[in-house]
């Protein structure tokens, strides 16, 4: 220590520092620098340590050894601080070699004070190792470039040699030895194999094997299972799709589980997935069982850039094999389809051919040609499909006893002749109508089987072709050919020509005997013809005769003789088609003769017809050509105008029609007095049919008898839009059943003395979706004309007996119309009763109102079925009574219960001077008094009209001035005081 308390600091000698200087010039490596300088500062008095680091390629390197992560963290900080010099924990000093040498010396002075001298003492040579270091470094970092560069030559060289080997011309095994070797030029691949993996299937097949320790190895001709190989290097390899390195133990630690070893145990294993859109497709695997000889992180990187290439190169062999096998398999294909093709071709050209023979075949059957130039023809067709220079047709006569040879060709020489129908080998095929192809030699045995006589005509033939004639299933010959020379032969194909051929033949010889027989019948029916021509034009005559008779008796009526319906729609088609623009139109009166009904129920049937012949008589009277009268149809005529002036005219005509027809008729002794109603309709521009002005005549029609009958109606578009709505209201009517529409309202019936309420009529209302509440005469007359009234009527009673059995409804009784309809039926009685069980209501608190026309119709079978009503409680009231001409008789004859005077007498008691009403009325009271019956006065509007009925003894009224017509029936008390303010 000296005066100042600091350690004194030395260096070696000049002599040993210039054997430093020599010894760091002499440095080759950056260890032996860092050694030098180490040396040189343990070599300080004052220091008792030293250490130098610097970086390598990133690398933080130390010349005793390698360098711990602290440290490293350490000296990273140091270089990135800006001071020449640092001191950190402990007294350490921190000294760099030179400005941008990344080194540091570390150094550990005795004490603090010797820090600051050691770096000033050691500072110049420190520049000089570190100008050393630095070039050592680029050195080092230059020969690093040059080893990189080389082996990134080598791996582009190996890339390209197996790119090389997937497109060159080698089998299998010897694109995966020249695999094997090129991965040898990279690294230590004695022993090396490749495995494919089938991630689909989950198999693997080991494609190459070379291991010099395992000289069993695994079978590389066939896959197996993944499963197999369960626990193994290579199934943990392909199952992770990580590339694994190491030996044993270090694999065993990088699979996490203990491994089974399978082979001899290598000193260093390296394995490689081959990948493809991260699947794995196989593995590339090196291993060693040389000490000192193993792999390095840079063989598994080379070497799993090498599997990829070697993935394409194996897949670009494979689907080369495949393709190639898939060319091959198609270039068969395509050969096989190239020969059948080609013998379709032949087929075709045979053909067509065949076709084009049998073509002209066919003609001839109509060709214009005598029988001798016929079958030379046929001769040189059937010639151009095979050798016939030899050809002969026999056909068989008509009695089928011998053998016609309209023509025979034989050696050139051409013959016509007839032999017996013998055992001969054209008798053969005739007999069993099948084809028969042979030579001599089978044609001796048959001969010698007995099948056929032996008969020659000229020289034996060598060979012999014969095929049947048929038209239909009847053979009627047979056509042959035959050779006589050794070498003449005909096959199986000559035969089928043949056979084509001889069908043509016979339908060509069928035809023209055929033609040639119709020409024989042509000329015997044309003599038949005249005969029986004649024969049909008197027979024509006559039928014409009928004929017009049976169109008149078509088109008139047999009772009249009046023309009929047909006849004047025909007519009237015919005027309305030709009536040109500006001429006069025509009209159509329609006619319906009043109460004939009654006149033929009355006076009978025979009555009836001299009736409508008198009225046909009268109507005939009243027309001139070209009028027509017509009947249509019962008692309905009609009278078609061919040309008025102007409406008028028609309806002068029908007034004098009327007149006509209303003149005193004797009939069977009775004297009629008939009338009828006429419905008239002009032709116009909308009358292009017949029916259409039918239709509107019609409709004229009936509103002539709607306004009284005896009259007639002109039809005029008023009475058109009625139709219309008429059946636009039997729709609506129809909807409305369907959707409950109809509603019952209930007018009270009182006593007229106290104002109780005693019951209550129920009258039909419409809830008319749009239209509102219509009263009945808004739809009733269309309700019954198309036959939906009744429907309407059971659906109101329904209503009413199931309201009416409702307490609130009071112990009244209830009345319901009743149309003659319903009296109809023999079965309504039961039907009624039947509604009442199931509403509740008890029949006593029921009266059916009926009107003198439901009396008319079957009056037996309305008295059985009212007799009946009334033993189950059901009574009967006849409404409007006063008004019908015989409404006496029914009192004594129907079980009544109650009667209805006529609004008609009630309304008269108002008037002045009405002693003649008052007497009706007490005559109606007491005869109803007499015979045990209630009576009810119907329309009592004023005090007055009620003061006198009940003066002459009335106990019953309904009316407006009493209680209207409600949805509900009256409450007892409301009436009581509504008829107390009457």
């Amino acid at each position: 220590m000296n005066q100042f308390g600091r350690s004194h600091v030395t260096i070696p000698g000049e002599t040993d520092q210039l054997a430093w200087l020599g010894r760091l010039i002499g440095a080759s490596t950056p260890q032996a620098v860092g050694e030098l300088v180490v040396e040189l500062a343990r070599g300080c008095a004052g220091c008792r340590d030293a250490r130098l680091l610097w970086l390598e390629r990133g690398e933080c390197r130390a010349a005793d050894g390698p360098v711990d992560a602290p440290v490293r963290a350490r000296m990273l900080a140091l270089l990135r601080d800006e001071e020449g010099v640092a001191t950190a924990v402990d007294g350490e000093l921190a000294i760099w070699l030179a400005p941008d040498v990344p080194a540091v010396l570390l150094l550990a002075p005795e004490d603090t004070a010797t820090g600051p001298r050691l770096a000033a003492v050691l500072e110049p040579r420190l520049a000089l190792a570190g100008r050393q270091l630095q070039q050592l470094l680029a050195l080092a970092e230059l020969h690093g470039s040059h080893r990189q560069l080389e082996r990134s030559e080598n791996l582009q060289r190996a890339l390209f040699a197996i790119s090389d080997l997937a497109g060159a011309d080698l089998d299998m095994p010897e694109l995966l030895r020249g695999i094997h070797a090129i991965v040898g030029t990279l690294m230590y691949a004695e022993n090396f194999y490749i495995v494919r993996h089938d991630p689909e299937r989950g198999t693997v097949r080991f494609l190459y094997f070379a291991d010099t320790a395992d000289t069993a190895g695994p079978d590389i001709d066939r896959d197996e299972p993944l499963e197999a190989l369960r626990g193994s290097l290579t199934w943990h390899l392909l199952g992770q799709g990580q590339s694994l390195m190491g030996n044993a133990e270090q694999l065993a630690a990088q699979i996490g589980e203990p491994l089974e070893v399978v082979g001899p145990d290598s000193v260093d294993w390296l394995g490689v997935p081959m990948l493809r859109e991260g699947r794995v497709h196989g593995a590339l695997v090196v291993q060693s069982y040389r000490q000192g000889v193993g792999y390095s992180d840079e063989d598994r990187a080379v070497l799993g850039f090498v599997a990829a290439h070697v993935l394409t190169a194996l897949e670009r062999k494979q689907s080369k094999d495949e393709l190639e096998r898939r060319v091959l398999r198609r270039t068969r294909e395509l050969a096989a389809a190239n020969r059948e093709l080609q013998q379709e071709v032949l087929e075709r050209q045979r053909a067509e051919r065949l076709q084009s023979v049998l073509f002209r075949l066919a003609e001839l059957a109509t060709a214009d040609l005598d029988e001798g130039a016929f079958y030379q023809h046929v001769h040189a067709e059937v010639g151009s499909l095979l050798d016939a220079s030899n050809f002969y047709i026999a056909l068989l006569d008509e009695e089928r006893q011998r053998l016609d040879f309209p023509y025979y060709v034989d050696a050139g020489v051409q013959s016509t002749f007839s032999l017996p129908l013998e055992r001969s080998i054209t008798a053969y095929v005739l007999r069993t109508g099948r084809p028969w192809l042979g030579t001599r030699r089978e044609l001796e045995a048959m001969e010698a089987a007995g099948e056929v006589v032996p008969h020659h005509i000229g020289t034996p033939s060598a060979c012999w072709l014969g095929v049947p004639l048929r038209t239909g299933e009847t053979v009627i010959g047979v056509v042959a050919v035959q050779g006589y020379g050794d070498e003449m032969r005909f096959g199986a194909a000559d035969q089928e020509l043949l056979g084509f051929a001889a069908l043509q033949i016979a339908n060509s010889i069928h035809r023209r005997r055929a033609a040639t027989d119709l020409l024989q019948a042509n000329l015997q029916l044309e003599h038949r013809v005249e005969a029986r021509t004649r024969e049909l034009r008197e027979q024509i005559a006559e039928r014409e005769q009928v004929q017009r008779q049976l169109r008149h008796e078509v088109m008139h009526d047999p009772l009249t003789g009046l023309p009929n319906r047909g006849f004047l729609r025909e007519r009237l088609g015919e005027r309305l088609a030709r009536q040109p623009s500006g001429a006069l139109p025509c009209a159509l009166l329609y006619l319906d003769v009043d109460r004939f009904k009654v006149i033929n129920d009355s006076l009978g049937h025979l009555a009836g017809d001299a009736f409508l012949q008198a009225t046909a008589n009268r109507l005939r009277a009243c027309v001139h050509e070209p009028d027509v009268v017509a009947r249509l149809a019962g008692d309905e005529f009609a009278v078609l105008l061919d040309a008025v002036a102007e409406p008028a005219v028609a309806e002068r005509m029908a007034q004098g029609v009327l007149q006509a027809l209303h003149q005193p008729l004797s009939i069977g002794g009775r004297e009629l007095q008939p009338s009828a109603s006429v419905g008239i309709a002009i032709g116009g521009d909308r009358h292009v049919l017949a029916d259409a002005l039918l239709r509107d005549a019609d409709i004229a029609l009936y509103r002539a008898k709607q306004l009284g009958r005896g009259r007639h109606v002109l039809f005029d578009e008023t009475l058109a839009r009625n139709a219309v709505d008429e059946l636009a209201l039997e729709v609506e009517l129809h909807h409305a059943l369907l959707h409950g529409e109809f509603v019952p309202h209930y007018q009270p019936i009182f006593r007229l003395d106290n104002g109780a309420v005693v019951g209550h009529e129920a009258l039909l209302r419409w809830n008319h979706p749009r239209r509102g509440l219509l009263l009945p005469d808004d739809f009733v007359r269309v309700a019954q004309d198309c036959g939906q009234l009744e429907a309407i009527d059971w659906q109101l009673y329904e209503q009413i007996c199931a309201r009416m059995a409702r307490p609130d409804a009071g112990a009244g009784f209830v009345t319901i119309n009743v149309s003659p309809q319903h009296l109809r039926h023999a079965h309504f009685d039961r039907r009624l009763l039947q509604l009442l069980e199931r509403s509740g209501l008890p029949p006593a608190r029921l009266l059916i109102e009926l009107t003198e026309g439901a009396l008319l119709d079957d009056p037996e079978l309305v008295r059985t079925i009212l007799e009946r009503l009334r033993a189950a409680g059901v009574l009967t009231a006849l409404d409007d009574f006063g008004t019908g001409y015989s409404s006496l008789s029914y009192l004594h004859s129907l079980p009544l219960g109650k009667l209805k005077i006529d609004r008609m007498f009630v309304r008269e008691l108002d008037a002045v001077g009405g002693a003649g009403t008052d007497s009706v009325v007490a005559a109606i009271l007491a005869l109803a008094r007499t015979l045990g019956i209630g009576v009810i006065a119907e329309g009592v509007e004023t005090a007055r009209q009620r003061m006198s009925l009940l003066a002459m003894g009335c106990e019953f009224g309904q009316g407006f001035m009493l209680g209207r017509p409600e949805p509900s029936p009256c409450l007892p008390a409301a009436a009581m005081g509504a008829a107390r303010q009457g």
